[in-house]
C-alpha cells in the first residue's frame, strides 16, 4: 500500500431525514467526525468533510404517509432541523471553504435529493451495467392488493408472525424479537402497515442486481490489509459476511420516491435505485458536488476537479487518507458494499480487473473504519421510530453544547456500548469538566488578572522556563499520548490525556501557593511562585487548542479571555504548548461554564429520565441518580459453573453459545458476546460465574438462561470472571 498524502477526507455516515437529530447520531457518527476534522485541520492537514441527508427510501415515505404529507415535504423539514442542529452543536459544516484557503479544503452536509448527486448516481449506475457489475433478475416480493390496485411493498411496509420464534410483529425479512432473517415467502400471516384490510400476496417482479460476488476475492484481499486497522467489531463483521460467501444484491426498489433509473423501458418506469446503492454514493457526489460549487468559485487551480486531490490516488502514488464515522449497523455497507462499488467504478474506468489497491488516478478506497458501538439510553436503544431518545434540538435550547461534547467524548461508546444517563452528564461536568479544567482556567486568569498591570500581562516577567522542564517533559507526553490516540480515532484515550494536563495544572497552582505573593510579587521567595502561576498561562493557551476538537465554542471563548490576537486556527497541534507568548485581555475573566442540577434536570426530562419508553408511565421510586435499592440487589443471585462446551451461535457473529454445568447434575445454556476476547478453546473448561435468576429470553434465535460476569477496562480488554480457587458448580456467589 503506498504512502498517505496530506490530504484526509473524512466521511460521516449519512442520517435519515426523517425525524431529528438523537443523542445516539451524535455520538455514533456525527461528533467522532467532526472532532477527527478538527484535529487533523489543527495538525496542519488539508481536510475535506463530506455527509448529508439521506432523503429517500423507505423510512422517508413511512413518515410521510403517517403525516400525510409529500415525503418532500418531510426531507425539507428535517434537513433544515438537523443542519441547524449539528451547527447548533458547533460541527464544522458550515465551513464549505476553509479559512486556510480553498486548497486546503472545506466541508459539505448535502443532501441526497440534491439533482447533482442523482445525475451522478445514475452515471455510476450507467457505467457499473455497462461494465457487467450489474445484472436483471426476477426476484419475489410481497405486493398488497386493494380494489384491483397492486402495490409492491418494501419489507418494512409488512408486518406479521415470525416464523422462527412466533412473535407478533415481525417485519417482511426481519424479526427484531429473535433477531432471525427470513425469506419473504416464509412470514406468517403478513399484513400491510399501510392497509391492513388489503390482501397481502407475493409476486414476481424484476430487478437490477450488483454483482457482489464478483469482488469476494478483492474483498478478502483488502480485508488482510486492513484487519490489524481496524476495530474489533469491524473485524468480526466484514470476517463474518465474507466468511458466508458474498450474493448479487438488488439495487433496485419497486417505489415511486427515490432516483430514476437510467433504463428504457415502461417496467422500470416504476422502479427507483435502492437507497443502499445511492446513499453509500454521497461520500463522491459530495465531493464533486462541493467542487462545483464551492472549489471552483474560490479560486481553487483545478477548479472543477479540485474533488480530486481528495479521492484519487496520484501519479507518485499517494492515497489520500479515507475516515468513515458510523454505527455499528453500518460496518458492512462501508467495508464490503462501498468498497466494492469502488472497486467496479475503477474497473470501469479502465478496463481492468477489479483490484483492491487502487492505482495512479483511480479512485481511493477507506483507510479506517472506526465505527462506534450504540449509545443506549438508560439500558434501551435509541430509536426514532420508536421516539424514544433524547433529542439534539431539545437538548441544545437547554445546555451548553460544550458540555453534551464532553460528556459524549469521554463516555463514547468506541469498544461497546455506552449508556446516557443525566446523572452521570452531571456528575462529568461538574466534576470533570468544571472541577478539574475549568477552575484551573479561571483560578489563572483571575490570579493574574490581580497583579499589577497597565495593559500587558504582569506574568510575563516573572516567567523562568528553566524552573518548569520536568512539567514541561510531563505535558509534551501527554501531548503526544493525546496524538497518538486521536491518529488511532481514540477519543476517549485523547481526552483523557488532555485533561490529564489540567489536572498537572491544578497540582503546579496547588504546590506554588502563587495567591500568598499577589500583595509582595517582587519579594525574592515569589520568584518560582509567580513562574508557576505564568506557566500555568501558558498550560491554558495550550488547552485552548488541544481541547478544541472536543468543545470548540469555550475554547475559542478561552482563547478570547487570554487575549491572543492570533487566529487559533493557525495554531499548530503539536505546537500548542511550545509557546512562550504571552497576551493580556483586561476584560476581567468570566466562569468558562455554570453548574449542573441534577433535581431540576431530572424535573424537567423526567419523561425520558425516569423510563425507557417516553410513551410508559414514570416510575416514581426511580430517582434517577443511577443508585439500586439494597432490596433489587439481593433478588440477583450469582453462581459459579463450569463451561463444559462452546459453540458459534447460527445467527450471531459475536455470540458463542455457552453451555455451562450448573450443578452436580444439571447444566444451561447462556449466550455470551466473546468472541473476538476469546476462542472458544480458550473458555472450555474454564470456572465462571454467572446470574442465575435471569428470565430466559431469546437472543437471534437461541435462548439464553443466564448471563456470563465479565470485567470490561473499556479499551476493548474483556476478561471472564472466575473463582480465585476451585468452587463447586452452583455455589452461591455472596
Amino acid at each position: 500500500m503506498g504512502a498517505h498524502s496530506d490530504c484526509v477526507a473524512i466521511f460521516m455516515a449519512w442520517p435519515y431525514a426523517n425525524g431529528p437529530l438523537h443523542l445516539g447520531h451524535v455520538a455514533g457518527n456525527c461528533l467522532p467526525a467532526d472532532i477527527q476534522y478538527k484535529y487533523e485541520r489543527a495538525r496542519g492537514r488539508r481536510v475535506l468533510m463530506c455527509s448529508g441527508s439521506d432523503e429517500h427510501g423507505t423510512p422517508i415515505t413511512l413518515t410521510a404517509e403517517q403525516e400525510g404529507v409529500s415525503p418532500q415535504e418531510v426531507v425539507d423539514r428535517f434537513h433544515e432541523i438537523n443542519s441547524k442542529s449539528l451547527e447548533d452543536l458547533g460541527c464544522s459544516w458550515v465551513n464549505n471553504v476553509d479559512s486556510r484557503g480553498i486548497e486546503y479544503g472545506g466541508a459539505l452536509y448535502n443532501r441526497t435529493s440534491d439533482m447533482l448527486h442523482k445525475e451522478i448516481v445514475r452515471e455510476v449506475f450507467q457505467d457499473l451495467l455497462e461494465a457487467g457489475y450489474l445484472e436483471q433478475t426476477t426476484m419475489q416480493q410481497y405486493c398488497s392488493v386493494s380494489d384491483g390496485q397492486v402495490r409492491f411493498l418494501p419489507d418494512r411496509y409488512v408486518e406479521g408472525t415470525c416464523p422462527i420464534c412466533s412473535a407478533d410483529g415481525a417485519r417482511g425479512d426481519q424479526c427484531d424479537s429473535c433477531g432471525a432473517t427470513y425469506e419473504a415467502n416464509q412470514l406468517l400471516n403478513p399484513v400491510s402497515k399501510l392497509d391492513s384490510d388489503a390482501a397481502v400476496e407475493i409476486r414476481d417482479t424484476d430487478h437490477m442486481f450488483f454483482r457482489l460476488d464478483l469482488f469476494q476475492a478483492q474483498l478478502s484481499e483488502r480485508y488482510g490489509l486492513q484487519s490489524k486497522v481496524w476495530k474489533p467489531n469491524v473485524r468480526a463483521m466484514t470476517k463474518n459476511w465474507l466468511d458466508m460467501g458474498l450474493r448479487p444484491r438488488a439495487v433496485t426498489r419497486d417505489i415511486d420516491w427515490g432516483i430514476s433509473l437510467p433504463l428504457e423501458g415502461d417496467e422500470w418506469d416504476s422502479k427507483r435505485v435502492y437507497v443502499w446503492f445511492e446513499a453509500v454514493q454521497g461520500y463522491y457526489t459530495c465531493a464533486r458536488i462541493w467542487a462545483e460549487r464551492y472549489a471552483t468559485k474560490a479560486g481553487h487551480p483545478k477548479g472543477i476537479d479540485a474533488w480530486e486531490d481528495w479521492w484519487k490516488v496520484d501519479s507518485a502514488g499517494q492515497i489520500p487518507k479515507h475516515i468513515y464515522f458510523m454505527g455499528k449497523d453500518n460496518i458492512p455497507f462501508h467495508t464490503i458494499i462501498w468498497p466494492s462499488i469502488i472497486m467496479g467504478m475503477n474497473s470501469a474506468a479502465s478496463g481492468n480487473p477489479p483490484s483492491s489497491a487502487p492505482g495512479p488516478g483511480e479512485l481511493a478506497l477507506e483507510t479506517n473504519v472506526p465505527a462506534n458501538e450504540y449509545l443506549m439510553l438508560q439500558g434501551g436503544q435509541f430509536s426514532k421510530s420508536r421516539k424514544h431518545g433524547v433529542w439534539l434540538p431539545s437538548f441544545l435550547e437547554r445546555y451548553d453544547p460544550d458540555t453534551l461534547r464532553y460528556y459524549l467524548s469521554i463516555n463514547m461508546p468506541e469498544g461497546h456500548d455506552s449508556d446516557f444517563r443525566w446523572d452521570e452528564y452531571v456528575d462529568r461536568v461538574n466534576n470533570e469538566l468544571i472541577g478539574t479544567y475549568a477552575n484551573f482556567v479561571h483560578r489563572v486568569l483571575t490570579l493574574a488578572h490581580r497583579l499589577p498591570h497597565d495593559s500587558v500581562n504582569p506574568l510575563e516577567q516573572y516567567y523562568d522556563q528553566s524552573l518548569h522542564l520536568d512539567e514541561i517533559s510531563q505535558v509534551r507526553e501527554y501531548l503526544q499520548s493525546a496524538t497518538d490516540s486521536l491518529e488511532k480515532h481514540r477519543f476517549k484515550e485523547a481526552l483523557r490525556s488532555i485533561m490529564s494536563i489540567a489536572q498537572l495544572g491544578n497540582s503546579i497552582l496547588q504546590e506554588a501557593a502563587p495567591w500568598n505573593h499577589l500583595k509582595s510579587p517582587n519579594n525574592p521567595d515569589a520568584k518560582q511562585s509567580l513562574s508557576s502561576l505564568a506557566y500555568s498561562w501558558l498550560l491554558c493557551r495550550g488547552l485552548a487548542v488541544t481541547l478544541r476538537p472536543f468543545i470548540p465554542f469555550q475554547s475559542d471563548r478561552l482563547w478570547e479571555m487570554l487575549g491572543y490576537s492570533e487566529d487559533i486556527d493557525t495554531v499548530n497541534w503539536l505546537d500548542s504548548f511550545d509557546s512562550d507568548k504571552f497576551s493580556w485581555n483586561n476584560e476581567n475573566p468570566n466562569p468558562l461554564f455554570e453548574r449542573l442540577d441534577l433535581e431540576s434536570i431530572l424535573e424537567h426530562e423526567k419523561s425520558l429520565a425516569d423510563s425507557k419508553d417516553n410513551e410508559s408511565p414514570p416510575d416514581e421510586d426511580d430517582t434517577g441518580d443511577g443508585l439500586i435499592d439494597f432490596e433489587d440487589f439481593v433478588k440477583v443471585e450469582m453462581r459459579t459453573g463450569k463451561i463444559v462446551s462452546v459453540e458459534d451461535h447460527p445467527n450471531a457473529d459475536k455470540l458463542f453459545v455457552v453451555e455451562i454445568q450448573d450443578g452436580p447434575e444439571s447444566t444451561r445454556t447462556v449466550c455470551a458476546g466473546l468472541k473476538g476476547h476469546y476462542t472458544a478453546s480458550q473458555l472450555e473448561g474454564l470456572d465462571v460465574v454467572f446470574v442465575a435468576n435471569l428470565r430466559p429470553r431469546k437472543l437471534r434465535g437461541v435462548l439464553s438462561e443466564g448471563m456470563l460476569l465479565a470485567a470490561d477496562d473499556e479499551d476493548g480488554n474483556v476478561r471472564v470472571l472466575t473463582p480465585q480457587s476451585d468452587m463447586p458448580p452452583g455455589s452461591l456467589v455472596r
